[in-house]
């Protein structure tokens, strides 16, 4: 009699164990690796790279209204170049820009007619459209950068900023691929 109770128990006792293995087996192959890979995607956004959309049309035609850009962070600050696509905060707008970099900390900048002088070197922009006879003078101040759009008729930058200067602080990436629509996608340069 007693073995009938044994034999009930230890087929429970082994269903029991089957389900644990089985409920381990489906944490350690599919929780396991999704929490992983929230984890991975979150650090990689946070440190590494983050996708932007372009509200305007202030960097036409290097950058369309609607594109979809993914950006490396940046931490280095002091090795951009003149012409580089950087993302900044914009304390004056209170959002993301994406602008042209065209003053480097110390440099004179003028617009004479629409014609970009840096240093008082004219500078060829072949990227430039839509161009007006604006004429300003910047020096930009150290710790700081100048940012024009390439749609200058239609940009919103620092020649209408009350402050028309960023600090260096404030950049936070640098445009890289677009990856929407993609009849576009590639390298931003």
């Amino acid at each position: 009699m007693n073995s009938g109770k044994n034999g009930k128990s230890g087929k429970i006792g082994a269903e029991n164990e089957k389900k644990t293995r089985s409920l381990m087996m489906f944490i350690k192959e599919w929780i396991v690796p999704i929490v992983v890979a929230f984890i991975f995607a979150f650090i990689v956004n946070r440190y590494v790279i983050f996708k932007i959309e372009v509200p305007t049309g202030s960097m036409i035609p290097t950058i369309n209204v609607d594109d979809r850009i993914f950006v490396r962070r940046v931490y280095n600050k002091d090795k951009f170049e003149k012409g580089d696509i950087l993302v900044f905060n914009s304390n004056q707008e209170d959002i993301l820009l994406v602008k042209r970099l065209i003053g480097l900390p110390g440099d004179k900048v003028s617009l004479i007619n629409g014609d970009l002088y840096i240093n008082d070197v004219l500078v060829e922009e072949t990227y430039v459209v839509n161009n007006m006879d604006y004429t300003d003078e910047y020096l930009v101040p150290e710790d700081h950068f100048l940012f024009f759009g390439d749609n200058r008729a239609s940009s919103i930058d620092a020649r209408y900023w009350d402050k028309p200067f960023i600090h260096k602080d404030e950049v936070i990436g640098k445009a890289g691929l677009r990856v929407s629509p993609l009849k576009n996608i590639g390298f931003i340069k």
